[in-house]
C-alpha cells in the first residue's frame, strides 16, 4: 500500500496517513495499526454528529 500524509497534519511527526482510494487510515506513530473503513461514510457520520456524546 502506498501511504500519503493528510494535508491537515502538522510537521511535528504527528500525522494521519491515508492509503489506496481512501480505504485505509493509520497514525504515523503506529504504522502497524491501521483501520480499513469506508472513509467517506465515516466522515459523513462524524459530520452528522453520530459520535457526539
Amino acid at each position: 500500500m502506498e501511504w500519503r500524509k493528510s494535508s491537515r497534519s502538522g510537521n511535528e511527526g504527528n500525522c494521519v496517513e491515508l492509503a489506496g482510494t481512501l480505504t485505509a487510515v493509520r497514525d504515523s506513530k503506529q504504522p502497524a495499526a491501521m483501520l480499513v473503513v469506508d472513509v467517506r461514510a465515516l466522515v459523513e457520520a462524524v459530520k452528522g454528529g453520530k459520535f457526539d456524546q
